[in-house]
């Protein structure tokens, strides 16, 4: 049996185990199995690895994605240009433990935007500084997109969110949440912007996935925002790393 699984804390959002199960059992895969492994710490990390034979791969979520980089072998190179890594891949060569670092977010993040980026989408800002958040910035560069980062604390090259005045929403098109606020079972939470000053010419992509319809994206179609759920990169990414799972290179 080849087994993989989830590891971060706490993992009661995560739909990964429940994706995978359904798409072994649909795609007939019977040879491969899904676990969460909620670790407290990455303390605990090695004796999971280290007890489970059978272990071929993990994803990695918050809080560990910068972290886990830490414990790795390999590191491809634009999870290592990142800083972040979400996929991991379990060899053992003659016994020899080797994990192999990935990270599908990308993957996950441009598949999602690209049929929202046109001519007009040149500002973007980006709510939350952390492993997803330096994915989501990587991909929008690539797409030549000013960034704005936001924080709740104020760090050089960073906005606070009382920052954010009129003028800055007003000039950006595409404002992208990867901070927590919003996931179960804190569905109330939401990012600390003014949402009034929100309209049609702006997209609103959440990458929180638990519940498909945040408080921030709702606040958003409220206002007549294009609203973009975190399911959909959730499916992107997913696929990825099933296939980097499967693939023998790194």
């Amino acid at each position: 049996m080849r087994k993989f699984g989830l590891i971060g804390y706490p993992l009661g959002h995560s739909f990964s185990k429940k994706y995978f199960t359904e798409k072994f059992f649909t795609e007939h895969i019977s040879d491969c199995s899904y676990e969460n492994y909620p670790l407290k710490n990455l303390n605990e990390f090695r004796e999971l690895v280290a007890s489970n034979n059978e272990l071929c791969g993990l994803n990695i979520t918050i809080p560990y994605k910068s972290e886990i980089i830490g414990f790795l072998d390999v590191i491809e190179p634009e999870a290592e240009e990142i800083g972040a890594v979400n996929v991991m891949k379990i060899r053992r060569p003659d016994g020899q433990l080797k994990l192999y670092g990935y990270n599908s977010d990308v993957t996950g993040i441009r598949d999602t935007l690209l049929p929202f980026i046109r001519d007009n989408v040149r500002n973007a800002m980006v709510l939350g500084t952390g492993g997803s958040s330096r994915a989501v910035c990587h991909v929008l560069k690539k797409f030549g997109l000013k960034v704005d980062l936001v924080s709740r604390e104020r760090k050089p090259g960073v906005l606070i969110y009382s920052d954010i005045d009129s003028e800055i929403i007003d000039s950006t098109q595409l404002i992208i949440n990867t901070t927590p606020l919003g996931m179960f079972p804190n569905t109330e939470s939401k990012p600390d912007i003014n949402y009034r000053r929100l309209n049609r010419k702006h997209i609103l992509f959440d990458l929180v996935y638990n519940p498909e319809l945040t408080s921030f994206l709702r606040m958003g179609a409220e206002q007549g925002c294009s609203i973009i759920s975190g399911i959909r990169m959730l499916h992107s990414q997913a696929e990825k790393a099933w296939e980097i799972w499967n693939n023998d290179g790194l």
